[in-house]
């Protein structure tokens, strides 16, 4: 019920379903063929990565809130906070993903097809624009909890008279996962990005799957960066799946916005 928490699910839920619509859209593209119904996939698409995009930004102002306000962060503004955000998010995927299903599609004019058919030039311009403002922003925010890291780092140090070894550690840990997460989400979808503002839609099909293929793995990894790394997860899973968690085995309560 932590508000971290309430985050990982929505990531969790926007990849399931982004999952879910790739699988749907491959179907009704090449198996069954259905103009319509490839239309709402391709919405469904849409909207999905963009609910999983939107839900990692809010997982990095969460981390950035948690270690700038440290002292109001477990207030239940914050709470309310990470669920208006939310609910923002979803909603301005969802309305993304209802652009092409409400008419702003190439069915009917195909010099207007970008390499995504059928979503439009302006259409797929839009979505890339969305993601270079959202990149900078986790870019920017990461960079600031780099400095909040090494700005405490460096208290600590003022207080003990040294840096002890642990704390250097810890600093250089943070520092690197936070490098490991934005690098991931960079390579996964910068190609795919790139390819819809530069690529011709005359070219073949397969070079859209190729760059859309790395932003799919990022859904992959998501759950290992984001989800296995939390103790408190881990212990779930445990108890979930095994039915065998024994009260001997030691997990340390942690917060996943822990970096």
């Amino acid at each position: 019920r932590g508000a971290m928490f309430v985050l990982v699910g929505s990531l969790a839920t926007a990849d399931l379903l982004a999952g879910l619509g790739l699988i749907l859209n491959f179907v009704f593209q090449y198996v069954i063929r259905s103009e319509t119904v490839s239309l709402l996939t391709v919405g469904f698409l849409v909207a999905s990565f963009a609910a999983s995009v939107s839900s990692l930004l809010a997982i990095t102002v969460d981390r950035y809130l948690s270690l700038y306000n440290a002292l109001t962060y477990y207030s239940e503004r914050t709470v309310l906070c990470i669920h208006t955000m939310l609910a923002g998010a979803w909603g301005v995927s969802l309305c993304l993903g209802l652009l092409p299903v409400l008419g702003w599609n190439c069915l009917h004019d195909r010099t207007a097809c970008s390499v995504v058919r059928p979503l439009t030039k302006s259409n797929v311009t839009l979505l890339s624009a969305s993601f270079f403002l959202i990149f900078l922003i986790m870019l920017h925010l990461y960079i600031e909890i780099c400095k909040i890291v090494c700005r405490h780092a460096h208290q600590i140090a003022l207080q003990q008279h040294f840096l002890t070894a642990s704390h250097y550690v810890a600093t250089k840990k943070g520092v690197s996962t936070l490098a490991i997460i934005l690098g991931t989400f960079g390579a996964s979808w910068l190609p795919f990005a790139i390819y819809c503002v530069v690529g011709d839609p005359n070219y073949p099909s397969v070079y859209t799957y190729a760059t859309l293929l790395p932003a799919t793995y990022n859904s992959m990894i998501n759950p290992i960066i984001y989800a296995y790394r939390n103790q408190e997860i881990q212990r779930s899973m445990w108890v979930l799946f095994c039915g065998c968690f024994q009260a001997k085995v030691s997990f340390r309560s942690r917060s996943p916005s822990d970096v």
